[in-house]
Parts: C-alpha cells; sequence; structure tokens
C-alpha cells in the first residue's frame, strides 16, 4: 500500500511538473504569425464586415463585436490606432486639430477596450489551452487587425493613412505586413518596443522599474508577479485585470513628467490576449521589410522609451524616415501639437 501511494504521489508530481513546462513553453511561442490574417487563419468570422446599425456610434466588425469611434475633420481618411494595448482616446490629438480642413482623423476603441464590446468576463473551462487560443482568436493580435481591415472596407478607401500610436503603432506596421496593397502610408509615433523579443532594451516593465523610488519597488516586483502569473489567469475576471492594468498606469506615471491623454477605460483580458499572441519570443522584423509604403517613424526625444527602440522601425521598414520632436515624452502630439501637426503635415504633403 505504502509503495503505491509513493507511486501515485510521484504521478502526481510529475504531471503538475509536466503542466507548468507546457504552460513556459506555450508563453514562449507566439501564437500570432505575420500573413494568418491575410489566409483567413485563426479569425471568428470573415474580413467582410455586417450589416450595420443604424443611427449608431459604433462600427460592427463581427456578428457580436461593436467598436465604439468618432471622427474630427473633412477631407481624406485617416485612421487613428490607439496605444497601450487596450488604452482608447477619449478625444481628438491637440496635434491633429490644425489638419482637419484636409483630412478626416477616425478613432476608434479596439475590441475588449473602452466602450467596445467585451466578449468575455470570466472563464468557466478549466483547460488552459482551450482558454487561451478561445481569448487569442477572439481578442488578440489577428483579431485587431482584421478589424483594420474590416474599417478600411467600411470606409470604403482602397487604401488607408494610419496613425498608430505605441501598441498602436506596432498594430499599424503588422496591419502593412499583412495588406500592403491597401496601405498608402504610416505614421508611426512612438511605436511599442515589441517588434523584437526578447527587447535589448529589458521592456517597459524594466524602464519603469528602473525609475521608480526605492520606496515603490517591493510594491512593484509585487505587482508584478501577480500582473504576470499565468498559470493563475483564467480564475480572473475582466475587471481583475482592468484592476490590474489601472494598477500598472500609476506605477508609469511615477516615472514620467509628461501629461496624459484623456482615456477610455482600459483593456482587461484584450492586453493579455495580446500577450499570448507575441510569446516571449519573436522577430516580425522580416515582413515589415516587405513593407515599400512611405513611413514616418515620430520619436519624442523626453520618451521614457529610448531612442534605438523607436529607431528599429525606421531601420527596419525601407521607405521610412526618422523625425525627433524635442520637449516631448512618449504623447508628443499632446506636448507639442504645433511641431507634431507641422510634422505630420509635410510628410503627408511628400505623398504622391
Amino acid at each position: 500500500m505504502k509503495k503505491i501511494i509513493i507511486i501515485l504521489i510521484s504521478i502526481l508530481i510529475v504531471s503538475v511538473i509536466a503542466g507548468g513546462a507546457t504552460i513556459w513553453y506555450l508563453m514562449q511561442q507566439p501564437l500570432y504569425k505575420p500573413g494568418i490574417v491575410r489566409a483567413g487563419e485563426n479569425l471568428r468570422a470573415s474580413l467582410e464586415p455586417p450589416e450595420q446599425p443604424e443611427n449608431s456610434p459604433m462600427w460592427r466588425v463581427e456578428a457580436d463585436i461593436d467598436l465604439l469611434h468618432f471622427a474630427e475633420g473633412e477631407g481624406r481618411n485617416v485612421l487613428i490606432v490607439h496605444g497601450g494595448p487596450g488604452m482608447p482616446y477619449l478625444k481628438p490629438w491637440p496635434g491633429l486639430t490644425p489638419l482637419t480642413g484636409s483630412y478626416r482623423f477616425h478613432y476608434y476603441d479596439q475590441r475588449g477596450c473602452g466602450q467596445s464590446t467585451r466578449p468575455f468576463d470570466t472563464f468557466a473551462s478549466t483547460n488552459y489551452y482551450q482558454n487561451m487560443t478561445t481569448l487569442e482568436q477572439t481578442l488578440g493580435l489577428g483579431a485587431q487587425i482584421a478589424d483594420i481591415e474590416r474599417i478600411r472596407r467600411l470606409l470604403g478607401d482602397e487604401k488607408l493613412i494610419l496613425i498608430g500610436h505605441s501598441w498602436g503603432g506596432f498594430l499599424a506596421s503588422l496591419y502593412a505586413a499583412e495588406f500592403p496593397e491597401h496601405v498608402e502610408a504610416l505614421i508611426l509615433v512612438s511605436p511599442a518596443d515589441v517588434l523584437v523579443m526578447p527587447q535589448p532594451s529589458g521592456g517597459l516593465f524594466e524602464l519603469v522599474k528602473q525609475r521608480l523610488p526605492a520606496e515603490k519597488q517591493t510594491d512593484f516586483n509585487a505587482f508584478l508577479a501577480e500582473y504576470l502569473n499565468f498559470g493563475d489567469i483564467f480564475t480572473k475576471s475582466e475587471a481583475d485585470l482592468i484592476a490590474l492594468n489601472q494598477e500598472f498606469g500609476q506605477y508609469y506615471l511615477a516615472t514620467v513628467d509628461s501629461p496624459l491623454p484623456q482615456q477610455g477605460r482600459p483593456g482587461g483580458w484584450m492586453v493579455h490576449a495580446m500577450y499570448f499572441s507575441m510569446g516571449q519570443r519573436h522577430d516580425y522584423r522580416e515582413p515589415l521589410r516587405a513593407v515599400t509604403v512611405p513611413v514616418l517613424v515620430i520619436h519624442g526625444a523626453k520618451d521614457l522609451q529610448p531612442e534605438e527602440v523607436t529607431r528599429l522601425y525606421a531601420e527596419t521598414l525601407p521607405n521610412a524616415r526618422f523625425q525627433i520632436i524635442e520637449n516631448a515624452g512618449h504623447f508628443s502630439f499632446l506636448e507639442q501639437p504645433d511641431l507634431f501637426a507641422q510634422t505630420v503635415s509635410e510628410f503627408l504633403a511628400d505623398l504622391p
């Protein structure tokens, strides 16, 4: 009997170790691979948007997914892809307002954040792999890129001008890699340090940690342990994850001295879906090298994000120009709106 108990305990230990190893392996691998959206793989619905609701501020991109949107200006359509992930804007950018006589700037809340559809509250299943793949397919990179293509079709434009900020710069770049024939130009404002992972800079969490005062270090380490605990992720709720993302925002604010734009309710599950999409090891530079449209990459001289991180996009995209905006941080369109408007206006004026 004693021998049987020992055997059973040994089996249990091996199973736990194997389960942990499986989660570790899955977290290493990116679930998103450039080209899958164009091929129609891992999508919940067609790239053709469904019938639209009448007199609604929402774009319907799938039968059960609506995206809040608003616009400012008249003229050529320009789509703004917000950062975060999961941090939409409540108001138009001051740095684009001077251009509204010639361009119509469209802002939207990406699925899973702001006032757009949030498909999940909690996960009842204990099947980790099933939960992970369902979450990633519904809210991950592929779904977000597919939404940009659906929005293009809703706007009726053969080619889009895209402006992506921070995480949105990364997302807009991936869309251009998937659908280069449908992009006229890209403007990337402080694009996120996730083009290559692991990041040479150490990534945003490390940069924040380096700048936090000593008295906040212990609390931040405890926060990161909870935030990055993917083993228990599916025991959490949307509200739990929103609270964690808001908490990180407070740590970030403690490390910068620049203002932030008014932003909508942050994402919950959407943010962690992005982590599953990217994994911990990827290099998305090669697909971007095939994007030959004109690109403007903007970096704020006072940004917490190192200049070399932003330059990586300019060095990767073959037809890119790099512009530093002085006396600005991560939100140059808010901190130096006149200079930002001039920089963007001159770039757009040069388009064929």
